[in-house]
């Protein structure tokens, strides 16, 4: 017979306190959404106080500030209602005598996260499957492409026990099935071939499979599908007519979302030259200031009583915000110092200087977890002598010339961009030209990579750029 007992376990968790719960909150904010933060504070915490002094005191801690546009229309095909403030739900106010307003009727563009985040969200995903998916949604540049390793992603995500290598790859798989195909992928060739399932008939689709995984570069070489038919041993016509359906396919498709907004960024670092060395510092000129009203404190503590509690709960509130966002500040300077000392090179002669970087060595020289350097580096800008700059640009991985010397993939795409500035109008530059190029100099790049590089950069192909000078 089978006895019932109890036992007692000890396990030992992680968490987060409160206080450290919105200090993590406030650094991964972009500077409006900080700033927007900072403002509903202001409103509901009576402990709270701005002050646009031109001298802080030891008490107060400057708040950051960027401005956008506002939206433009794009293509009505693509357009949404305005969501509210969550992205969930529509938002239709109606006005006097239950007639809808007609400027709430306007559509409002959606993001390419949010379009994708859409489709997750009514898919019945268990909790750790969803939240690597959005890991990886997060992590997708403008074209739509994912240019983060998985492993890193992996990393990122902070999950316990940690993601393996196959739900990233089953998480990767279920993003891709997205909708625009061609979503999520790692390079030109995985984005076409994502699309294939569209292309019908089956026969030319597995065709358009064949094209694009053996001889994608001759098709992007040449127009002429004379020599894929000869490699192929098929009729000329039937390869033009799968040629022609290739170019169809979007190799852009995260372009389809948000293209027609223009945002105009608030730099949160500027570094300049002092005393012949590059300095960061935070930006002042658009940090209002926030501080403990300290009246008000000290009123309350004379008068407290015991069923105050509401208002000593907005009192602690208030000490944890001005010291949270106070520690905010501190880190995005620290970051941002740390790279200016990594990449001086960078800031001396501009892109072609800039040298591998990884988050972890920052982490390492700042004293804080590598994740906490990936909050501080997205959405937080940099203005330097050759541009603003994401902090998240002054890094990449390693690339190895023949010679063993290191370079960054930014100062090759530099590379990349100088070559192509400096091409003939009547002859400009293939990407198997520009590759042969850089491998006379030691930098053995695939032709793909090169690809990746122009596109990046924001350059049409080479067909495109002869016919304009035509």
């Amino acid at each position: 017979m089978n006895a019932l007992y109890a036992r007692i376990e000890q396990h030992q968790t992680q968490k987060l306190s409160p206080r450290l719960q919105q200090a993590v909150r406030l650094l991964q904010l972009s500077s409006l959404e900080f700033m927007q933060e900072l403002h509903a504070m202001l409103d509901s915490n009576p402990f709270l106080e701005a002050n646009d002094a031109e001298t802080p005191s030891a008490d107060e801690t400057p708040i950051a500030a960027a401005a956008t546009s506002p939206d433009t229309d794009g293509d009505s095909d693509r357009d949404v209602w305005q969501a509210d403030a969550r992205g969930s739900s529509i938002n239709r106010v109606n006005g006097e005598g239950g007639d809808s307003d007609a400027t709430n009727l306007i559509a409002a563009q959606s993001s390419l996260a949010d379009h994708l985040h859409g489709q997750l969200n009514v898919m019945p995903l268990p909790l750790r499957d969803r939240v690597l998916a959005k890991a990886i949604v997060e992590s997708l540049d403008d074209d739509g492409y994912l240019r983060t390793d998985l492993a890193e992603l992996a990393s990122l995500a902070e999950l316990h026990p940690p993601a393996s290598t196959e739900e990233m790859r089953i998480a990767l798989r279920r993003v891709q099935a997205l909708e625009p195909a061609g979503i999520a992928a790692r390079s030109v060739e995985e984005c076409l071939l994502l699309q294939v399932p569209e292309i019908v008939p089956p026969e030319q689709a597995e065709l358009a499979r064949r094209i694009i995984t053996g001889h994608l570069d001759t098709l992007a070489a040449s127009r002429d599908a004379s020599g894929l038919s000869r490699k192929l041993g098929l009729p000329v016509d039937e390869v033009q007519q799968v040629c022609d359906r290739i170019r169809r396919c979007d190799p852009h498709p995260g372009w389809r979302f948000g293209g027609a907004q223009i945002q105009y960024v608030t730099p949160d670092v500027i570094v300049k030259k002092v005393r012949g060395k590059w300095v960061a510092s935070l930006n002042p000129t658009v940090f209002p200031r926030v501080k403990l009203n300290q009246m008000y404190a000290d009123m309350f503590q004379r008068h407290r009583e015991g069923h105050d509690g509401e208002l000593a709960g907005h009192l602690r509130d208030a000490r944890w915000a001005v010291r949270n966002v106070q520690q905010r500040f501190s880190t995005i300077l620290d970051v941002a110092q740390a790279i200016v000392r990594r990449q001086g090179a960078f800031f001396e002669y501009g892109m072609m200087a800039m040298k591998p970087l990884s988050l972890r060595e920052i982490a390492d020289e700042v004293g804080i977890h590598e994740s906490t350097v990936s909050r501080v580096t997205n959405n937080k800008y940099m203005a330097t002598r050759h541009g603003v700059f994401e902090l998240k640009y002054f890094f990449s991985r390693a690339m190895k010339a023949s010679s063993g010397a290191e370079f960054s993939g930014t100062a090759i795409r530099g590379l990349v961009a100088e070559m192509i500035e400096t091409e003939r109008p009547e002859a400009p530059l293939s990407d198997a030209q520009i590759a042969r190029m850089l491998a006379q100099q030691g930098l053995v790049l695939a032709r793909r990579t090169v690809t990746k590089y122009r596109q990046q950069l924001r350059v049409e192909p080479v067909d495109r750029r002869r016919r304009a000078t035509a």
